[in-house]
């Protein structure tokens, strides 16, 4: 396993928490307005919950994969880890500007 890998799983993680808070604050404001916006906000959310779900239990617990992600050259584990936390960066400001 390399350090990239690691970190890369960390944000996903955090990934699953932060839109877990959105899908229900969005969900929540779904209900209480009614409206296509909200409602398009929390498919979106739940779309997105679930790529980082999946992209997380791929690197953690798929008997094949989990190997195979952490054996990658540095190059593409960095550019892996590059996407990861700029959506993390992402969804973080999202949360920050849902929350206010």
């Amino acid at each position: 396993m390399t350090v990239w890998a690691d970190v890369s799983r960390v944000a996903m993680g955090v990934n699953v928490v932060l839109l877990a808070v959105l899908c229900t604050i969005w969900f929540r404001n779904y209900r209480q307005f009614g409206s296509k916006h909200t409602l398009g906000l929390f498919l979106f959310g739940l779309l997105l919950l679930g790529e980082n779900a999946l992209g997380l239990y791929y690197f953690m617990m798929h008997d094949t994969l989990a190997g195979w992600f952490g054996g990658l050259p540095q190059l593409a584990a960095t550019a892996l880890l590059a996407l990861r936390l700029l959506e993390t960066v992402a969804i973080a400001f999202l949360v920050w500007v849902t929350w206010d």
